[in-house]
């Protein structure tokens, strides 16, 4: 077709800045289509990047060739490795940023990306031709043609917010929603179903009293998020602590009867881990107090994001509820917190590549497969593009397993479970969590990141060097004896193994400068650290990896594509109508889908054999 582009990305969010840098950084024609090209990459929601398994992902995202890392190492006004206190397997970074230094960044990195074209329209229609994408056609008539699209909504298809009675058609607030293209895929056979999300109320920095809250600060010695970061020193603005109390409480159950989510008027599921405060005292009866994080929206800013406040509820319960609060008693309201009901499509219609299995050349990512946040959303993004491309070039989708990255148990869990709520990330849903480390992804995805084609060379050279003196480190830690009068200042009686005092947790992250200077000099600082990391947990490591191997035997177990399931005998009910939902690809992701049994997994097994 004359002039299409290779690849057109649909919704400028998170997933979709990804997806259409990483297609015009392959060196693929890319169209970015935003109803406003002024938004692109806004932060809707709260001002940070990363947290817990989510700041994982970002690391992730990063060694393959993404650029939400760099984008938060130069916006961030403050940043903090949590769970330091912990093991090293639940580490994991999180910033506060400069929403508006972010998506500047974000928009000037488009601009300036050859290949990339930036067109403002709203999508309302798939062009098809034999179940093929060719293109989509725009709310004002406009053809846009293509071999391949990328669908990156968020939370516009037939977006509509809650304010209690209050129902306004949007995407966000003050922007219009996305109508058309769920109900041309619903017509197509597509499953489509509503999920709901909110947001708290913004309010002035002036109208907050700071002598009564606890402060939050990030950490002095702060890392950053991408491994390209160099001279890393950014500001340190702190966030604050307040608490909700029974008189909060009380004003917000009084008001349940005028709640859209529980009068009926919001039909979509809401996010498990972050409920609406009119949510949490209702589930959570029993807790006299709940926790808000008041957080900058920016650097010097007016305007502050009260995290863990986001509520539904009419305007005014909502001021009333925020003003009983010890600090907030004087609040002024910028913006008032509300729902936003979307479409999504349960992700058992995607492949583990993000195509869709019923049209070709079709992807969906972030909050169109039911995940919730702006990591999930462009970790998802960045490996559309990537098979997109592929595709194109007759490859093989590249996509981690379980075991190498929070990426791949995010694609895996969405093509092997249920999604009835938003899916959000979190450590505890990684079996192999301490291989998952976020201090190591460079190293455990060094394969994928040559076969994405993203990452500099330069930067592929560092990683292996890495990689490379980490394995020599390990056997030195070993073979290296520790005498009494050392200069690690660890009391010893007698020479012992370098390795056995790591192991036993005489010697910690606080030696590492100095076992560096004085013992290893002529290594680089990350690999130190990386042997350490791998002498003390060995015995875990080593546990995991056998376990891998162990499920390795069926992730390796391909079932073949148009599989008739009603051909295979003995299958139980719930197991035949699960894998025809879900069609797994392999095995190993069909004995992960809930329902089919293990009886059901010897029974396929013994099938294929035959």
């Amino acid at each position: 077709m004359k002039n299409a582009y290779d690849i057109l990305v649909v919704g400028g969010g998170h997933a979709g800045v990804e997806a259409a840098l990483a297609a015009a950084r392959l060196g693929k024609r890319t169209a970015l289509i935003s109803i406003d090209p002024g938004a692109i990459a806004r932060m809707s929601c709260n001002p940070s990047i990363g947290g817990l398994a989510k700041g994982h992902l970002v690391r992730e995202i990063d060694v393959l060739g993404g650029e939400m890392a760099k984008a938060t190492d130069a916006s961030g006004i403050q940043f903090k490795l949590l769970n330091r206190s912990k093991g090293r397997a639940v580490w994991s970074p999180r910033a506060q940023a400069d929403k508006f230094r972010y998506e500047d960044y974000m928009q000037r990195v488009i601009k300036n990306t050859p290949g990339l074209d930036v067109i403002a329209g709203d999508a309302t229609e798939l062009l098809l031709k034999a179940n093929r994408i060719t293109g989509i056609r725009l709310r004002d008539g406009a053809l846009v043609p293509g071999r391949i699209c990328i669908l990156t909504n968020g939370t516009f298809l037939r977006g509509k917010i809650h304010i209690g009675d209050i129902q306004i058609p949007a995407g966000r607030y003050g922007e219009l929603p996305s109508i058309g293209i769920s109900d041309q895929l619903k017509a197509l056979g597509f499953s489509v179903k509503r999920l709901k999300t909110g947001t708290p109320s913004r309010i002035t920095k002036r109208s907050i009293d700071f002598d009564v809250l606890e402060i939050q600060a990030g950490d002095p010695d702060p890392l950053p998020f991408s491994y390209a970061t160099k001279n890393f020193h950014p500001k340190n603005i702190p966030c604050w602590l307040a608490y909700t109390n029974t008189q909060t409480h009380d004003i917000l159950r009084s008001a349940l009867d005028r709640s859209p989510l529980y009068t009926g008027k919001i039909e979509g599921t809401g996010p498990r881990y972050c409920p609406s405060i009119e949510d949490k005292i209702v589930r959570f009866s029993d807790k006299a107090a709940h926790q808000l994080f008041l957080e900058p929206e920016w650097e010097g800013s007016s305007q502050w994001y009260v995290n863990g406040f986001s509520s539904s509820l009419p305007v005014d319960i909502q001021i009333r509820a925020l003003r009983s609060v010890r600090g907030l008693e004087r609040a002024e309201f910028i913006k008032i917190g509300y729902a936003i009901e979307y479409d999504y499509f349960p992700s058992h219609q995607i492949r583990r590549s993000l195509e869709t299995k019923e049209i070709h050349g079709l992807y969906f990512a972030g909050q169109i497969n039911g995940t919730s946040g702006y990591e999930e959303a462009a970790a998802q993004g960045l490996m559309a593009a990537l098979n997109a491309v592929r595709s194109i070039e007759d490859k093989t989708p590249l996509v981690p397993e379980r075991h190498e990255a929070y990426i791949g148990v995010l694609i895996d869990d969405l093509c092997s479970k249920e999604t009835s709520e938003p899916y959000r990330m979190f450590t505890s849903l990684a079996e192999y969590r301490l291989l998952l480390r976020w201090d190591n992804a460079h190293l455990r995805l060094l394969e994928y990141v040559r076969e994405a084609g993203l990452q500099s060379a330069e930067m592929i050279e560092t990683f292996e060097k890495t990689r490379n003196e980490t394995r020599v480190l390990e056997k030195k830690y070993s073979a290296t004896r520790i005498l009494p009068g050392n200069p690690l200042q660890i009391p010893l009686d007698q020479p012992s193994a370098l390795s056995l005092l790591i192991r036993r947790q005489e010697l910690d992250e606080r030696h590492l400068p100095l076992l560096r200077e004085h013992y290893f000099p002529e290594y680089g600082v990350d690999a130190v650290d990386q042997a350490f990391v791998l002498t003390r947990y060995e015995g875990y490591i080593d546990r995991q990896f056998k376990q891998v191997e162990k499920m390795r035997q069926l992730e390796n177990r391909h079932i073949p594509t148009g599989l008739d399931f009603h051909r295979v005998p003995s299958l139980s009910n719930e197991g035949r109508e699960k894998l025809i939902k879900f069609r797994p690809e392999s095995i190993g992701q069909a004995s992960r889908i809930r329902g089919i049994s293990p009886a059901d997994i010897q029974v396929l097994l013994i099938y294929l054999q035959k």
